[in-house]
């Protein structure tokens, strides 16, 4: 077997099509017959829908339909967005789709979207998060639904979500989950600490900003099945939520995961259903392609939460407890939360004496939540850091030596009851604390500081199945139907050529639907490396031992005395007598071959998790005139397991910080007092710009994970996890004064500033 692909820089495998403009993605496939969607979203964010007038729609030319809910051959129950992707009596956040226009144009459905004319009868709008857990509290969703989340609950991370909290508070029907994590006394032990502080945290609803808007087409084959092409981050979860949905038989339905235009999270049975309805219901292929603005006000950003946090430490420098209150607002997702994640999340990837952490999913008046790059983490890490910077000022020790100290390490138990495997955490921390910009921090003039902090994310399991085969050139098709996010089909390159022996040149990645490939998960909580790669590595070494039993029987060598190197097989020491893979898989795929073709079929069933550590530093400058913040320099250091093409490492820790510079200074979904959404386009949501983003130093640390293929562990969470909080730590560095909420705007820090600096 050979590594030396491993850890050598090389492109991405789809980078020249992306870039020339050939790749093509959901919105450009050609279907004869191909209707266009228009949807009418709510402009109440709560309300019963007294009756849709369709006439003045019907009437534009070029309108085939106008559907509403009751045109939709769903099957019965259950008021998650797959089941009722159109409203049916009563809508639950001001975007939620009510009707869809179908037309033979897309012009002509949007004529016929702004004719439908929708009577409401409004209803008090659940919009304050903390009002709406009160007892006596108006209730977001009056009609009974199912609470089933289907197969979207679990895609994101393998992590429990702790134990059910006994009733001992009254709370509203808004409040649909409660967690709590507790062990030891920590009331006790943050007595007997000898510093504690604490704290609320604010964070608002964040959108995901990808450049590719939600689309889907859906069209019916004469067979009877249903086709779908997507623009999703899962096609096996996008059929069995489909099937579910619409009393199908999983056979009958074949989902086509297309090139993703970006995801981070966002895309999951969202917009399907939607055209998968109309698809059955007018017996022709429909396309829904959402605008910007659509894509804005009716998907699933990730959700607001407020944070109450209390630690304390010894003088040693010992974390003695930590408590925590996690109040996550779901929006109108009946079925599923990050309450269970973000409760983790807030201990850190630190070892406390003991704990109570509690997470409350709260129902209110505002879009569909979903999950957004490391769902509940960065929350999480806002206030854990920001916390733990304050306390070790309270105990006069360097924040890094703090975190140093009572970082975990391999077998200490962390809040969820178990051991962690073998992380980074004390390593990422000594290469932060090694660097020169941590090192001269105290040589900064006025006004600029910087600021640490790590967060970690744990890492998903689901089971994969890949398919590596060798054809007559000597080249191998590696078959998997992972949706490629984040350059992962170049990862699995990397890793069937390390395993079988041949250049990556040689290898190319097909991503298969779910009528034809084998089975992967959804892409999505850092998890695609660790299980579909381990089934790749598992299918590559598979083909190899078929190639090495037919090369033993060529060469007369026993298949133990023999080597593949880039694509040819020899004897070990004797290079001289060797045969080509290609001249064995002629051999074989041929009338009258005499061997097996050259295929390997791999699977894993990962059980344990693969933790990934990452930490930051980031220098900033802060005008005390306007409160503006100006970022000059950025670090982050991350345990990547193995990194096995460290070009597409850098890359996910690049993109992951810069995320989270857009949370900790620009992002924030806003809504005015009766839930309607302010921040609906790009003109009013700010995301960091190329020329806001400072020069983003990262330092690669790896600690191989065990079950990983080659060490390698999943990656792409971790990086967002603690940028916003090592900003926050920054600006306090730099001001003295500490931002309790994000984003840190000019005219928040200013405010907070001239209130510092007002007499007492």
């Amino acid at each position: 077997m050979s590594e030396t692909v491993i850890g050598s820089r090389r492109p991405r495998i789809d980078a020249p099509d992306k870039v020339t403009g050939a790749t093509r993605y959901a919105a450009d496939g050609y279907i004869h017959g191909l209707l266009h969607a228009r949807p009418v979203l709510s402009t109440e964010a709560h309300a019963r829908i007294r009756a849709v007038h369709r006439d003045d729609a019907l009437a534009v030319p070029g309108v085939v339909a106008v559907l509403v809910a009751s045109d939709f051959p769903m099957a019965a129950g259950g008021g998650d967005r797959t089941s009722e992707p159109l409203a049916r009596e009563e809508v639950v956040f001001a975007g939620q789709p009510v009707a869809i226009v179908v037309g033979e144009s897309e012009a002509a459905a949007e004529d016929g979207a702004e004719t439908v004319l929708v009577e409401y009868e409004p209803l008090e709008a659940v919009v304050d998060l903390e009002e709406a857990m009160q007892p006596g509290a108006a209730l977001a969703r009056l009609a009974e639904d199912s609470d089933d989340g289907g197969d979207l609950e679990s895609i994101h991370a393998g992590v429990d979500h702790g134990e059910e909290e006994a009733e001992e508070e009254e709370l509203s029907g808004n409040v649909l989950d409660r967690v709590n994590r507790s062990s030891g006394d920590a009331a006790a032990a943050l007595e007997a600490s000898d510093a504690v502080v604490s704290a609320t945290f604010r964070t608002p609803w964040m959108y995901q900003a990808y450049i590719e808007p939600q689309v889907a087409t859906a069209w019916l084959e004469p067979s009877g099945t249903l086709v779908v092409s997507t623009s999703t981050q899962g096609s096996f979860v996008t059929r069995s939520e489909l099937a579910r949905a619409f009393d199908l038989p999983l056979d009958r339905i074949r989902v086509i995961a297309e090139p993703l235009g970006g995801a981070f999270g966002g895309k999951f049975a969202l917009v399907e259903p939607l055209v998968v309805g109309a698809a059955l219901a007018l017996r022709r292929p429909v396309r829904l392609v959402l605008t910007r603005a659509e894509d804005f006000q009716a998907t699933n950003p990730a959700s607001a939460q407020i944070s109450h946090l209390r630690m304390g430490g010894r003088k040693d420098g010992t974390l003695t407890a930590i408590e925590a209150r996690m109040i996550v607002d779901r929006g109108s997702n009946a079925g599923w939360g990050v309450e269970g994640i973000t409760s983790l999340l807030v201990a850190g990837p630190y070892r406390w004496e003991a704990h109570n952490l509690r997470g409350y999913g709260v129902q209110t008046n505002r879009f569909t939540f979903g999950a957004y790059r490391a769902p509940g983490a960065p929350t999480a890490a806002f206030a854990v850091e920001s916390l733990l910077d304050e306390l070790a000022e309270e105990l006069g020790i360097d924040p890094i030596e703090l975190r140093l100290k009572n970082a975990v390490v391999e077998g200490d138990v962390g809040v969820s009851g178990n051991a962690f495997p073998a992380m980074g955490a004390v390593d990422v921390l000594e290469r932060l604390q090694d660097h020169a910009l941590w090192k001269n921090r105290a040589s900064l003039p006025e006004g600029e500081g910087v600021g640490v902090a790590a967060g970690y994310w744990p890492g998903g399991n689901e089971p994969a199945a890949a398919v590596c085969r060798v054809d007559t050139d000597g080249t191998m098709t590696v078959v998997t139907s992972a949706a490629d996010m984040s350059g992962v089909n170049t990862g699995f390159a990397a890793i069937a050529a390390a395993a079988f022996g041949l250049s990556p040149d040689k290898v190319r990645v097909v991503s298969a639907d779910t009528a034809t490939g084998p089975y992967a998960g959804a892409s999505g909580g850092s998890k695609v490396t660790y299980t579909v790669g381990k089934a790749v590595l598992g299918a590559a070494e598979a083909a190899r031992v078929k190639v090495l039993a037919a090369a033993s029987e060529e060469l007369e060598i026993a298949p133990g005395d023999l080597e593949v190197v880039d694509g040819v097989v020899r004897a070990k020491g004797a290079p001289d007598r060797s045969i080509t893979v290609e001249e064995i898989a002629r051999k074989a795929l041929r009338f009258g071959g005499r061997y097996e073709p050259i295929e390997g079929h791999g699977g894993s069933a990962q059980t344990k998790s693969a933790p990934s550590v990452a930490g930051h530093l980031s220098h900033v400058r802060v005008d005390r005139e306007t409160g503006e913040v100006e970022l000059l320099a950025h670090v982050i250091a991350q345990d990547v397991g193995r990194a096995l093409n460290p070009a597409l490492v850098e890359g996910q820790m690049r993109g992951g910080a810069t995320q989270g510079m857009g949370w900790a200074l620009f992002e924030q979904l806003e809504h005015d007092e009766d839930g309607r959404l302010v921040t609906g386009s790009f003109l009013d949501y700010a995301i960091p710009l190329s020329d806001r983003v400072p020069d983003i130093d990262t330092l690669i640390v790896e600690v191989p994970a065990a079950d990983g293929p080659f060490g390698a562990k999943g990656i792409g969470e971790a990086p967002v996890v603690a940028a916003p909080a090592a900003i926050a730590n920054a600006v306090a560095a730099a001001t003295g004064v500490r931002m309790r909420r994000l984003p840190m705007t000019a005219p928040r820090i200013w405010e907070a500033l001239s209130s510092a600096s007002e007499p007492a």
